[in-house]
């Protein structure tokens, strides 16, 4: 399985829940097995850059890869893109059973 984990910080404050309902549409993508979007709740003492988490499960890289070529995605990013400051993508294999 592929964890696919996205984090967003928006420009303005008042663009935090735009961006979140924007990135919502991602899970009309029909490739992913589990697909979530969710506020941070800046309650961590160390860091609070994040405003908007993106999480998804591939069951594998074929995919992730229909998923990001799919013109769903490409619709969300060209919304989102000029309301965010930063975008940070990690995509790991997990072995964990859930």
């Amino acid at each position: 399985m592929i964890r696919h984990i996205v984090f967003f910080s928006a420009k303005r404050r008042e663009d935090i829940e735009r961006i979140a309902e924007e990135l919502k549409g991602l899970g009309q993508i029909p490739h992913s097995d589990f697909f979530e979007v969710g506020l941070n709740r800046q309650v961590d003492q160390f860091s609070s850059e994040v405003d908007v988490i993106v999480y998804a499960e591939f069951r594998d890289e074929a995919a992730l890869s229909a998923y990001k070529a799919h013109p769903i995605y490409h619709e969300m990013v060209a919304k989102v893109r000029p309301l965010r400051e930063m975008r940070i993508a990690a995509d790991f294999v997990s072995k964990a059973s859930v």
